[in-house]
């Protein structure tokens, strides 16, 4: 079975992407430690009009495994330390490759 794909676009509004690239970054430095975290990627918008300002790439062994991760007290402390902007993540499996 191949791994999953987390695709994450997030809402950060003008002006506070500093602390939400230093926030994703706690969080990345946490998931990295996790069982089943392969790699990530966050992708930034070119055009100033795109609704999605940011977009998270991450690749997970499983669902399962990206489940248990977002459950740990570290994620969810984070989540609590700070309000995070509105995100939108869903899991996928690649279907067709090139």
């Amino acid at each position: 079975m191949e791994n999953v794909v987390l695709i994450n676009p997030f809402e950060v509004e003008e002006g506070k992407e500093n602390e939400f690239l230093r926030r994703w970054q706690q969080a990345v430095d946490h998931m990295r430690t996790q069982p089943g975290f392969v790699n990530t990627r966050l992708h930034r918008a070119v055009l100033p009009d795109a609704r999605f300002g940011f977009v998270n790439v991450a690749e997970w062994r499983s669902a399962k495994d990206w489940q248990a991760a977002m459950s740990s007290s570290r994620i969810r402390a984070l989540r609590e330390e700070w309000s995070w902007p509105p995100s939108y993540p869903s899991l996928y499996e690649v279907v067709r490759a090139l």
